[in-house]
């Protein structure tokens, strides 16, 4: 492969990539705090629940839980738009496609993102890395207000 001839525009998208790189790292440590948020919020509600023996309390864990697990897919689902302008800027330099303009970072993020439906949203939701742990605390209110509130008959 021949070595390609460094373009003017070179330096600017290698420091737009970088700040990407950067940008990318930042959403994943607030996505950490939003699950610790979840943890925290969802288990002291259980706990609360049973230690005042209110059945509505394992509802209010579950869509605590459930709130906190669509905040990090819509979260997850923002920095997924990030890569399209960090692929570009890849493609870019492994000569497969010529850029014209550096810092476009909120023009290709807004493209992307007009371009998904909701679909992208319950896809990422899914996921078990964002799946976890929210799911177990909707599970886990769920299932306590149903065994407290229909107990089975024996």
């Amino acid at each position: 492969m021949t070595p390609r001839t460094p373009l003017p525009i070179d330096g600017s998208l290698q420091t737009e990539y970088y700040h990407l790189q950067k940008t990318i790292e930042d959403f994943d440590g607030r996505i950490l705090i939003i699950k610790a948020w979840s943890v925290t919020f969802g288990l002291a509600s259980l706990v609360g629940a049973f230690a005042s023996k209110g059945q509505l309390v394992f509802l209010f864990a579950s869509a605590g839980a459930l709130m906190f697990w669509l905040l990090e897919a819509l979260w997850k689902s923002f920095q997924i738009g990030y890569y399209e302008r960090l692929k570009q800027i890849e493609s870019h330099f492994r000569s497969e496609t010529e850029l014209e303009f550096a810092h476009q970072i909120s023009t290709t993020w807004q493209q992307w993102w007009e371009s998904q439906t909701w679909w992208v949203l319950a896809r990422v939701g899914i996921w078990v890395h964002v799946a976890l742990p929210h799911l177990f605390v909707v599970a886990a209110g769920l299932a306590c207000y149903f065994t407290v509130t229909f107990p089975s008959a024996k």
